[in-house]
């Protein structure tokens, strides 16, 4: 198991360069969120690599932050690599399904991969029940559970369908390495 540091410092770098890219992008107009995803474009096919690096302004990042931090910092407990893998599978398949199924707009925003981190978490604690996994959760779904809400229809500027299929990928991530841990600790 990580440090709470390490962790801590993983996801801090990463939302450093999502800052850096917003700093850029705001200089550029935010030109550069023609990279995001706009579904069922062939063209925009790669934005599903890029999609929750890019915000629509300032503000879109501020109120990603601090959630990305904090759960950043627990999805890296199981250590820097897990970290990466469990961001790479969020952010291509969370991707993939607003590319299939999103509303025809630029879908961007790190907010996705929140939602996936929320689910991952979530349903790690679901899958392995360790205590710690168990305690993990508990403590996101107190301080968290309320941005649930968020992947139903709401405001047409904000893409629910990112956070559903971010949240979707998420689980996906978490079955995927406590189906790993079983195999380790069980068998």
């Amino acid at each position: 198991m990580g440090s709470w540091f390490r962790g801590l410092k993983v996801a801090a770098i990463l939302t450093a360069v999502i800052w850096f890219i917003e700093i850029v992008n705001g200089f550029l107009g935010h030109a550069l969120n023609d990279f995001g995803i706009y579904p069922r474009e062939l063209r925009a096919l790669p934005g599903v690599l890029f999609w929750v690096f890019l915000h629509g302004s300032f503000q879109h990042l501020v109120m990603n932050t601090m959630p990305l931090i904090v759960m950043g910092s627990f999805v890296a407990l199981k250590g820097t690599l897990r970290f990466f893998i469990v961001t790479l599978i969020i952010t291509i398949l969370g991707g993939m399904g607003v590319w299939c199924f999103g509303r025809e707009a630029y879908h961007v925003g790190a907010s996705g991969l929140v939602f996936g981190y929320f689910g991952y978490l979530v349903a790690l604690g679901i899958y392995e029940r360790s205590l710690q996994t168990l305690f993990i959760a508990s403590l996101i779904i107190f301080y968290y559970g309320g941005m649930i809400f968020g992947i139903l229809p709401g405001e047409k500027f904000i893409s629910w369908e990112a956070h559903l299929f971010g949240l979707f990928a998420g689980v996906l991530a978490a079955r995927y390495f406590a189906m790993r841990y079983l195999k380790e600790n069980v068998l």
